[in-house]
Order: structure tokens, then C-alpha cells, then sequence
């Protein structure tokens, strides 16, 4: 926006400020749930009385002008009447904002968020939630609660699958690269919505690996690793933040003044508005952080919490009679008024609050869409293991080929976790896209094998219906098992689809083990048994225990959830019509036993010996960080600096040849890892400090060179409580993954 946009933004909003009550500034910083809950399942225990009653609270708070925001709704019409009785019933005209979980696609399902780090391609990424944005604007949605941008560094938490993984490094560059898709150059540009980097912050940290749990959390991880992802975001122009649910270190994260105000708005420069996570704000009371409502709507507020999303009972319908008591002052409630409305404007709601619902149709059915997903579903598969080539398949020397598993030939956990708007039918499934590729001319038979899982405790989005895997009517299990093994017997190959169904993983997801539920392991080593070549595709959104499959099956590609076009992007790269490139975005335990488990540990007593930290197994990955094959292989040479000494705020340019030394073009990501040897604190044996991913045809070679400067090598000191770069001998190394051997040194001076 111009200076002279800006001022009459300002104007306008100070108007609008001057006119507004107590009780309609309380409600512009409201967020409801919509829930469309179908009539046959009003009554449904698992829903509780807050959801079955939503939507006759929310029309009546609608009527009052008392909501600001709503969520969940996204029908173009029912968005349209909704925000018609919101401006109505407004009577300034506030039009609301309408936000959903976009988390990986509205109709055009893209892969899971874990699978978009793993292509380490920003520019993937960014297309991916443009499609996302896309779509969503023209549903009617102008916010979404994401990218997640949480920091996971334990695999039995199941909301890893939204997030990057690991390493703040490659957390950084894939959410400013999320912010870029979903905002477009600037806010309210034509196409696109709101980003809303969330949890602030440390949520992936949780005891256990257990989901809305406490954080204990030391300042040099909350500066080193938790922070920068959410800062990388911020730089990008992320127009929200979402605050977690849990208490960091005693102080719930929405009520934690020093976390929002000092942390996030001074120390990080955020200018947007601050959301709750659901019912966060009224979840002050639970955490005996509150009293009361009024004193939980008083203290988040004060904390600098803008708005609340709620369920039902907002605790900021408490604002109003907290002001009248002095618990919160004018300036406060106005300050954060003044930041939503401000979004508002800048998306141009005011003038033209409505979606064009004929537009909407034909937006949600662009067959370019569709193409962007099976590219991103191509460039985020990991090639785990492929011994002896096994990959890619010949299809022209093959009769018949075996497609076995359970998730095979499921189109609801093909697309993953944490989408509500898709469209099952024009889903393609690893089945589907195996026999679109070879056509009538090789036989292929799909198999379950065995019968799915349920969990323990049900997952909270069973309740929307088709969430929950379920067998076949007259499914007999042993007979299924059987069949699966002589159909493999029979076959030329065999393709084994395992992995954990999706309701398995996402929030409420966290897990005890890491093991293939149910049979999928029985299986497998059946099918491998009867001695025909096996490829093991795994879709997932954690790493699970595969030690057995990385000693007996040749070839293992780990596909995640790859989303719509999944299948179709599988085949391309089981036959080499697509070659994989993705690499790990975490480090792959072997058991639940080592978790957490990653690369960038420090350099502590007897490093020699950090490989046997345990006596009954080695103490190293199944997989390291960054690890993923091709088809093509790649050799590293003629590592350089183009000097030897820096200062403090010197810059190193790091120099290094890729050749591709196969028949065939490949991709290879890049990277670097640094790692100072002596300073003030101890440090990392190494850490990601850049990368990228080329493509190199077969028998060339790139020259490619990384910027090694204060910003990489600077880091939080606990002791000195700041920022330091240290005098040191810096090591660096450029490979593969997180294990590269092609190393050199420079030294910053004093």
C-alpha cells in the first residue's frame, strides 16, 4: 500500500473505533467455529453439546454483530449467507473474515506438509500453497491457520506431519516459502489469503511426544531452534500468528505476555495480529491460569492476544465488564481491534465482501491444479533403499505385477491428514496409477492383504465421517492374507503399500510406538519370503520402524501422503518416468527407544563412543537427516573457500562440483553443514546451514557456491543471554545428507 493508502486506512479505522461499543470491539476479536453438522448426526455423543449447538449460538451472535471471524465453513453459498447475516447484523457493516485449515490443499489436495519439506524445493513449496490460496479465496476463505511451523524432534508426536521436521535451517527456508504461496507479494494481493504461522511457540516439544502437553523448554533451544522457523515467517510478511495451547516452562503460551509482547512482537518485529488456538483463551481457566472467564479474557489481552477463536462461550464475551471493572484499559482493546480491521481493509472486504460463486466452481476444477500436485507428489518422494537398482521398473519386462496392502487402493488415506473439502473420486491411488501407467499389457492384482486398525481412542475427526478406515463387508482376514501371499508368489514384482492409516497421525495423533500397526510387518516379510522382488512403498507423516525392511527388502520409497494425484506421481517414479529427489527433512530412528533422536547434537563426554550410547543396539539413525538415493549418482569434488580468514562479519563463500557420473539426468540436493569447533558455549557437531537442489544431466557437472556469514553463524548463548558470534576454526562440509566427508576449514578472527 501507498503512504496514502495507509493514512486512509488509518482513518478509517479510527472511525469506525469512535463509533464501535464495548461490546462490538469484543466481538471483532471473535472467532467462532461454524460447524455444519449434518442433521443424522446432531445427536452424536462424540460431537458434545458445544458442537451440537454451534450453529444456533453462532446466527444469534451473528444477529448481535458479535463475531468477527468465522471458521470451518467452506461452501461459497453458506459463506455468502453467512457473511451477508454478519454485515447486517453489523450495524457499522463489519464484514468478517472467514479462516480454515489450509493446511495442504482445499479440493486440490497436495502432499502433507512433512512430504513438501522433504523435496527441499522452495519453489515447490511456494506453488503448492499458491494452488492452495487459490482455491481458497475463490471458495470464499481469506485465512489460513497455517503454515505449521513447529520445530519436531520427536516422531510419537502426531502433528510432525504438518510441520518441516527437525532443523530451524530447512524450517526456515519452508516457511517463508509457505508465507510467499499463501500471501502473494504483498497482503490482499488477487488470489490469495492470509498465512497464520502457528503454535507460538514450542508446542512440538511437548513431554512425550504428547499432544497439548506442558513444554520445558531452555532458552537456547527456544532461540536456536524453535524461534527461527516463526521468524523466517515473519520476514516473509505472514500477516497472523496462532499461540499454542500448552504452558511453556508454567505459563500457558496464550496468556504469556513476555512470549507475545517480548518475544514475538519486540524481538521478532511481528506487525500482525495474534489468534488463539481453539478454545486457548477460555483454556486459561483449565490450566488454573484464570480465576474466571473475565480474568482469562482480561489476561490474554493483556498478554497481546488479538483474537479468540472459540467453540462456544467465548471468554472475550468477558471484555466489555472487564474494562467496566479496570482489569483491561481502552488502549489495549482498541490496539488490537485496530489490527483486525486493518486486514480486513488491506484484503478489501469492506468493499466487496462477497465470493463469486459461479467463479468458485471453476477455480476448484482447474486441471493445472491437479498437475502442480502430482509434480510436488513427484519431488518430495525419498528414495530410502534401492539395492541392486531394483528401481526403476521395466514395465516392458513385466507380466504381471502384485499391489499389496492395506493403503494401496485408498483414496481417503492417499490424501492424508488434515483435509475437509476434497473430492474422493478424482483421487488417485497408488492402484490406479500403477495400472493407468502400464495399461492392459501387464497384469496387475491389488490385494489388501490384511485388515486395517483402529485406534485405541478414536481420532476427533472420525466424526466428520469417511476419517476411519474400514474392511470390506464379508472381509475374511485369513483368506485375504493368503491370497496376498499367492498373488505375489505369482507375480513378476511386487509392490507392497504399508504404512499408517491417516487418522493415525495429525493432532490428538501422538503415538507410543513407532511399529507398523497390525499385520503390515507379518506381511511384508511374507511377501518377501516367496523370493519375488519386492519394493516397499511407505506412506507416512513420521518416520516408523523399518529395521527389518532395511536389511531384506531392496527398495524401499517412502511416498508420505502424497494427496490427489499420489498414485499417478508413484507410478512416474516406480518406472522412471520420474526420478526421486526428496530428502529426509528428519533424522530416521531405528526404534521409539531413541527418540528424540537428531543430527545437530552436541559434542559431549567420550564423542568416540556416541555410536554405542546403547548397549543393546547401535545409537545412530536407521536413516540420517538429509538422506535420500536416485536414480543417478553424483560425485563431490574440489571443495574451496574463497578465503581462508574472516572477521566477525565476514562472509566465507563456500565452492563445490557436483558431477553427475550416471547415463541418466538426476536431481541432487545440495548441502552444507557447519560446525564450530571452541567459543563460549558448546556447539553442534554440525548443523544445515545451506542447500539446493539442482538438476544435473547425465555425464555433466555444476559449480555451485553457499554464503557462509554472521547470520549463519551466529546463535543464542545461554550464558551470555544474547546473540554471539565467536573467534573459531569453523568446519564445514558440502554432501549428500548429514553424514557428507567432503570437508574443509576457515577461521573467524576476533
Amino acid at each position: 500500500m501507498t503512504q496514502g493508502d495507509d493514512a486512509a486506512t488509518t482513518d478509517r479505522i479510527d472511525r469506525l473505533l469512535a463509533e464501535m461499543t464495548p461490546e462490538e470491539k469484543a466481538g471483532q476479536l471473535t472467532q467462532y467455529f461454524f460447524f455444519g453438522v449434518p442433521p443424522e448426526a446432531a445427536d452424536d455423543p462424540a460431537l458434545g453439546p458445544d458442537v451440537a449447538a454451534q450453529p444456533r449460538a453462532v446466527e444469534a451472535a451473528l444477529a448481535r454483530g458479535r463475531v468477527g471471524s468465522l471458521l470451518f465453513v467452506t461452501d461459497p453459498a453458506e459463506i455468502n449467507r453467512l457473511q451477508r447475516a454478519t454485515v447486517e447484523g453489523n450495524r457499522l457493516g463489519i464484514p468478517a473474515l472467514f479462516g480454515f485449515d489450509v493446511i495442504h490443499g482445499l479440493r486440490t489436495v497436495m502432499p502433507v506438509p512433512i512430504a513438501m519439506a522433504a523435496s527441499w524445493d522452495p519453489e515447490v513449496i511456494e506453488a503448492g500453497q499458491a494452488v492452495a490460496a487459490k482455491e481458497a479465496r475463490a471458495a470464499g476463505i481469506h485465512w489460513a491457520f497455517a503454515p505449521m511451523v513447529d520445530i519436531a524432534r520427536d516422531p510419537r508426536w502426531g502433528r510432525i506431519v504438518e510441520g518441516a521436521g527437525e532443523d530451524p535451517y530447512l524450517g526456515s527456508v519452508v516457511a517463508a516459502a509457505q508465507v510467499r504461496g499463501f500471501q502473494g507479494e504483498h497482503l490482499g494481493a488477487v488470489d490469495h489469503i492470509v498465512a497464520g504461522p502457528k503454535h507460538f511457540a514450542g508446542y512440538g516439544y511437548g513431554l512425550g511426544g504428547r499432544d497439548y502437553d506442558e513444554v520445558s523448554l531452555a532458552d537456547a533451544d527456544l532461540w536456536n531452534v524453535v524461534l527461527p522457523p516463526f521468524a523466517a515467517a515473519i520476514e516473509a510478511g505472514a500477516g497472523t500468528v496462532m499461540t499454542a495451547y500448552m504452558a511453556v516452562n508454567g505459563i500457558p503460551a496464550t496468556g504469556n505476555r513476555w512470549l507475545i509482547a517480548d518475544v514475538l512482537r519486540d524481538a521478532l518485529g511481528f506487525q500482525g495480529f495474534t489468534v488463539s488456538d481453539a478454545n486457548a483463551a477460555r483454556n486459561l481457566t483449565t490450566h488454573g491460569f484464570a480465576r474466571d472467564l473475565q480474568v482469562a479474557a482480561a489476561r490474554a489481552l493483556h498478554a497481546g492476544l488479538d483474537m479468540e477463536m472459540a467453540i462456544a462461550d467465548p471468554a472475550y464475551d468477558h471484555l466489555p465488564a472487564a474494562l467496566a471493572a479496570g482489569e483491561v484499559d481502552q488502549a489495549e482493546l482498541d490496539t488490537a481491534v485496530r489490527r483486525i480491521l486493518e486486514v480486513k481493509l488491506r484484503l478489501g472486504l469492506f468493499d466487496d465482501p462477497y465470493v463469486d460463486e459461479a467463479r468458485a466452481a471453476t477455480v476448484l476444477a482447474d486441471p493445472a491444479h491437479r498437475e502442480v500436485a502430482r509434480e510436488a507428489a513427484r519431488r518430495s518422494a525419498v528414495l530410502l533403499r534401492n539395492e541392486g537398482d531394483l528401481l526403476p521398473l521395466d514395465a516392458g519386462a513385466l507380466g504381471s505385477i502384485a499391489v499389496l496392502g492395506p493403503l494401496a487402493d485408498s483414496p481417503r488415506d492417499t490424501i492424508g491428514p488434515w483435509v475437509f473439502d476434497y473430492d474422493l473420486a478424482e483421487t488417485v491411488t497408488v492402484v490406479d496409477g500403477i495400472r493407468a501407467r502400464v495399461g492392459d499389457a501387464v497384469r496387475v492384482e491389488a490385494v489388501r492383504g490384511i485388515p486395517v486398525v483402529q485406534r485405541t481412542f478414536p481420532s476427533m475427526f472420525d466424526v466428520f465421517g469417511r476419517n476411519a478406515p474400514e474392511d470390506p463387508e464379508g472381509f475374511d482376514a485369513d483368506a485375504e492374507f493368503a491370497r496376498a501371499v499367492q498373488v505375489a508368489t505369482d507375480a513378476d514384482v511386487a509392490v507392497v503399500v504399508l504404512g499408517e492409516w491417516q487418522n493415525m497421525i495429525g493432532e490428538g495423533a501422538s503415538r507410543s510406538s513407532l511399529e507398523l500397526p497390525g499385520r503390515q510387518l507379518d506381511l511384508l516379510q511374507a511377501v518377501v519370503a516367496t523370493g519375488t522382488p519386492t519394493v516397499l512403498v511407505v506412506m507416512n507423516g513420521r518416520p516408523l520402524d523399518l529395521r527389518w525392511a532395511a536389511e531384506h527388502v531392496p527398495a524401499i520409497l517412502d511416498v508420505w501422503y502424497p494427496g490427489s494425484q499420489g498414485g499417478a506421481a508413484v507410478a512416474d517414479l516406480l518406472f522412471g518416468d520420474a526420478a526421486p529427489g526428496g530428502k529426509l527433512p528428519f533424522t530416521w530412528p531405528r526404534s521409539v527407544g531413541q527418540v528424540p533422536i537428531v543430527y545437530s547434537h552436541l559434542t559431549s563426554h567420550e564423542p568416540e563412543n556416541q555410536h554405542r550410547r546403547y548397549w543393546d543396539e547401535a545409537s545412530t539413525p536407521l536413516f540420517p537427516f538429509g538422506h535420500g538415493l536416485g536414480y543417478a549418482r553424483f560425485a563431490y569434488s574440489d571443495l574451496g573457500t574463497d578465503t581462508d580468514t574472516v572477521g566477525p562479519e565476514g562472509v566465507v563463500t563456500v565452492s563445490v562440483t557436483v558431477r553427475n557420473e550416471s547415463a541418466r539426468d538426476g536431481d541432487e540436493v545440495v548441502q552444507v553443514y557447519l560446525h564450530q569447533r571452541s567459543g563460549t558455549a558448546s556447539r553442534p557437531v554440525r548443523e544445515l546451514k545451506g542447500f539446493e537442489r539442482v538438476t544435473i544431466p547425465a555425464g555433466q557437472e555444476r559449480r555451485l557456491s553457499f554464503p557462509v556469514g554472521p547470520r549463519e553463524r551466529r546463535y543464542w548463548n545461554a550464558a551470555v543471554r544474547d546473540f554471539v558470534l565467536d573467534p573459531s576454526v569453523f568446519d564445514v562440509w558440502v554432501g549428500t545428507d548429514s553424514t557428507a566427508t567432503l570437508g574443509t576449514t576457515f577461521t573467524v578472527t576476533a
